[in-house]
């Protein structure tokens, strides 16, 4: 992917069992224990890349050396609104 210029940044996270979940209401910071989702699943890293269309993210994605051990996921993201 950065050979081919469509990488933009990424990288490992650690373990989902480090991982802290926040929520902020009435006011009042609450901090938990993550993952928030309760699955077999975790993420184990991510991969931002740059690509005409989902059709090519998914031939990325099918290129990665993971996809032949793990799942590959690919989502678009949108904009956050207080970046503009």
């Amino acid at each position: 992917m950065t050979e081919r210029g469509v990488r933009l940044y990424g990288g490992p996270l650690r373990s989902a069992g480090e991982a802290k979940i926040v929520h902020v209401r009435d006011g009042e910071l609450l901090v938990s224990d993550g993952p928030f989702a309760e699955t077999k699943e975790q993420i184990g890293g991510y991969d931002v890349v740059e690509c005409a269309g989902l059709e090519a993210a998914i031939g990325v994605a099918a290129g990665h050396p993971l996809a032949r051990t793990a799942k590959v996921e690919v989502r678009p993201f949108w904009d956050a609104p207080w970046d503009h």
